[in-house]
């Protein structure tokens, strides 16, 4: 089984506005995907920036790739995200579950 962690940042006044976005768009495309065992966002404040993270995990890396295409390591991103974000673009990492 295969865990991806996607984390970015925006502006702490945005959190609340961009988490429900993140819900209904990644969140959301994430669970639809084949392959996909569950998925969850976290955030919390980080002085005037509010770090984001999703969690999800999946049967294999060619399911992730159901959802993320080819290249699993690149991020996905949708229309509203460039409103949010902040600073450095998010990075995406995968990790192998044992046990």
């Amino acid at each position: 089984m295969i865990a991806r962690v996607w984390r970015g940042a925006t502006r702490l006044e945005d959190a609340v506005e961009y988490v429900r976005y993140i819900e209904g768009t990644g969140i959301a495309e994430y669970r639809a995907t084949p392959g996909n065992r569950g998925a969850w966002i976290m955030w919390r404040p980080a002085g005037e920036l509010a770090e984001i993270m999703t969690l999800s995990f999946w049967d294999s890396r060619e399911a992730v790739a159901g959802f993320a295409g080819p290249d699993i390591d690149k991020a996905v991103y949708y229309p509203e995200d460039d409103r949010y974000l902040v600073r450095r673009r998010p990075t995406v990492e995968h990790y192998e579950l044992s046990g």
